[in-house]
């Protein structure tokens, strides 16, 4: 009965963490018009990050929690994870939905970007590998660097809307709310943040312990899931409105956020995390599908993703998930 509860309670949790994602970037939203920040620029900022605050909220709580082993397999599963999603299940799911085709000079340079960012993080974990460490860790200066990356990809993109501004398609309307309300959604959105994310970690790692899985595969499926959740909505009502642009932009942006500011913060917070080296194979596929990302874009068709290479992703996104399981001695016959 009490695993059913914790089931619950991660539900509620995810509820709690979208809706207070959803309140604290219309209120910021708001609040940002009042002192007449551009549409853009709050686009770039407070609606950009707050699709993956999700996954900034979790893993801060979850800095804390580390195996018998010393890993902090839930901060990294559930970013690597949710990259994952993003790219083989999103991505594949829209270009299903619609043809992506991408016509925005921006993406053309931020899909690289996404590969290069992807390359850096696994030079940074992998210090037994690249550094002959004793152990794989995240310490302040590789969060620095991951930190220091991503200002360097906003000034990026802000130079870049400087020189083109008609590319700045990223918000819709921005509804100006009175002060008290304002305040009142800002507050409920970091209420909802904060509790729903400590509810999804605590329930989580009780959810592990209970079925005596892993938390890094609790990380890689069930919270790289549930964080995925905003870009799954954004990218797929996209799609249905033809918004190429805004549906393939919003999986890279997001997948830059989660790796260089993401992990830069909780490493900064929580230094040093432990990396567990098994993980290797998840970033693997990771980069796999950015690259496949740029193949498809820039080679076979002329900047666009089609339904036969949306059907790819997703085959992947099946392969993903049967090597992961069969990795973690849960194969799939536990299903049937």
């Amino acid at each position: 009965m009490t695993v059913f509860i914790n089931i619950l309670l991660v539900a509620v949790g995810f509820v709690l963490l979208i809706k207070g994602a959803d309140f604290l970037v219309n209120g910021a939203s708001s609040l940002a018009k009042r002192f007449n920040v551009s549409d853009i620029a709050i686009g770039l900022t407070v609606v950009a990050m707050g699709t993956s605050a999700p996954e900034l909220v979790v893993n801060i709580i979850s800095g804390t929690v580390t195996t018998d082993e010393g890993t902090n397999d839930i901060v990294f599963g559930n970013i690597i994870g949710s990259n994952i999603f993003n790219v083989f299940l999103i991505l594949g799911i829209s270009s299903i939905i619609y043809p992506l085709t991408v016509q925005r000079n921006a993406l053309w340079k931020e899909i690289p970007y996404s590969l290069l960012a992807t390359f850096i993080f696994f030079i940074l974990v992998n210090d037994v590998l690249f550094f002959g460490a004793e152990k794989n860790t995240l310490n302040v200066l590789d969060a620095s660097i991951l930190l220091v990356m991503f200002i360097l990809f906003l000034v990026y993109i802000f130079m870049n809307l400087t020189r083109n501004p008609d590319e700045g398609e990223l918000v819709e309307d921005i509804v100006i709310f009175g002060s008290v309300k304002t305040t009142m959604m800002i507050s409920l959105g970091i209420a909802g943040l904060i509790f729903g994310g400590k509810m999804i970690v605590d329930n989580a790692v009780e959810i592990a312990k209970t079925f005596n899985v892993s938390e890094k595969l609790i990380g890689l499926t069930i919270l790289a899931a549930g964080t995925s959740l905003p870009e799954l909505a954004t990218s797929a009502v996209a799609a249905f409105q033809k918004k190429s642009d805004l549906a393939v932009g919003n999986i890279v942006g997001s997948n830059i956020f989660n790796l260089l500011l993401v992990i830069g913060a909780t490493g900064l917070i929580h230094s040093p995390l432990g990396y567990p080296p098994s993980l290797n194979m998840d970033l693997y596929f990771c980069m796999i599908g950015t690259l496949m990302l740029f193949i498809f874009m820039f080679t076979f068709a002329k900047y666009k993703l089609d339904r036969s290479e949306g059907v790819l992703y997703l085959l992947g996104f099946i392969v993903y998930m049967y090597v992961l399981f069969e990795r973690e001695g849960m194969g799939f016959g536990i299903f049937f």
